[in-house]
């Protein structure tokens, strides 16, 4: 069984602040993706818990990882 520990990931959209920065909004997304989103996920390292969120939230449709925390280590 693999040991894993749990994140806290920190993440932004780049469009959505760059629409409200300019007085707007994103078509698609909620203003609120332009401060940070924070989510908690299960991996095995920091560099798992970046690659497991880059592939929900993909930086190809402006979201930015801004820190990934451990918050919970393997029992």
């Amino acid at each position: 069984m693999i040991a894993r520990s749990t994140f806290e990931v920190a993440i932004v959209n780049k469009d959505v602040s760059r629409a409200v920065e300019m007085g707007g909004h994103h078509p698609d997304l909620a203003d609120s993706w332009a401060e940070v989103n924070y989510f908690e996920i299960r991996a095995n390292d920091e560099n798992d818990a970046r690659r497991k969120m880059a592939s929900r939230y993909p930086p190809t449709e402006g979201y930015v990882i801004e820190d990934v925390f451990q918050i919970k280590f393997a029992e």
